[in-house]
């Protein structure tokens, strides 16, 4: 039986601590902060982003550079024989498309396998979570990929922002749509279902949205995800509002009793950037089948 290694990036929100004690490599993701490189966990926290974000920092997104992604494959290769690397959403950055295609290149081909199985934050970490299951099941690295992917539509994430300006800010909405959003209290529900962050509604308050998105994930159990809540990991997702996020918790349980399991997490700081601090996410994951 092959030796298998996963590998993912920092938006699974897997902290180092969490790598080492499952046994997973996490790629810290680059941010440009004032035309300055940060690496998510190493030389920024999650509590110094956000002082930047909030403080009207000019922050942007990047992929981790192809020759380190390609160094760190040549150095776990000396130890595995198969690597599954299980980047964030294609539809979010282009670093899955560019892993897969050096995946391709002869030293490689075979061995490295890229699943594209277009998720971010919560649910990005539970495949990283089904792929150590299946490692267990003897499962090869070409049939994790396959199993994955097959798989990838059966999660959703809903979230509501909380402040209209950093939507504003990334070109997402107009100033006079963030302007009259911000005086009447409009707080846009966003979803994450496939490869892009795109609207979902509009609702009055975080507490409308919250019941929206409660809603909503209802909805995708029952007609989506097989209408069974034992076998669906539910997770609330922050961005730097985690109080909050544990009372959301506890409401969420109310209306989706007897999950396979619930769990509380930061969003990706590469979705928390284009979002702004305090929104509220709910995010589902159907659990594999047998």
């Amino acid at each position: 039986m092959s030796k298998i290694i996963i590998v993912t990036d920092s938006n699974s929100g897997i902290s180092k601590e969490e790598a080492e004690k499952i046994g997973v490599v996490v790629i810290p993701m680059p941010f440009f902060i004032e035309g300055k490189t940060y690496y998510e966990e190493i030389s920024l926290s999650q509590d110094e982003f956000y002082q930047m974000l909030v403080a009207g920092k000019n922050i942007s997104t990047s992929q981790p550079s192809i020759g380190k992604i390609c160094a760190l494959w040549d150095e776990l290769l000396k130890e595995y024989d198969e690597i599954v690397q299980i980047p964030m959403s294609s539809g979010l950055s282009m670093t899955c498309d560019t892993a897969t295609t050096f995946s391709q290149e002869k030293e490689y081909l075979g061995k490295v396998h890229i699943v594209n199985n277009m998720r971010i934050s919560v649910t990005q970490r539970q495949s990283v979570y089904d792929a150590l299951k299946l490692i267990r099941e003897g499962k090869s690295g070409e049939e994790i990929k396959e199993i994955l992917e097959n798989d990838a539509l059966n999660s959703s994430i809903y979230i509501t922002v909380q402040d209209l300006k950093y939507l504003k800010r990334g070109g997402r909405i107009t100033p006079a749509a963030a302007a009259i959003g911000s005086l009447i209290g409009i707080k846009p529900v966003l979803q994450i279902q496939g490869k892009k962050l795109d609207a979902f509604k509009k609702c009055r308050g975080m507490k409308a949205g919250k019941l929206m998105m409660i809603s909503a994930a209802k909805n995708d159990i029952k007609n989506r995800l097989g209408d069974d809540n034992s076998k669906i990991h539910v997770a609330v997702a922050h961005s730097n509002n985690e109080e909050e996020a544990k009372i959301f918790l506890e409401e969420i349980k109310k209306e989706i009793p007897n999950a396979k399991d619930y769990y509380i997490d930061h969003l990706s700081l590469s979705v928390s950037c284009h979002i702004g601090p305090g929104s509220l996410a709910i995010a589902l994951c159907k659990d594999l089948e047998k």
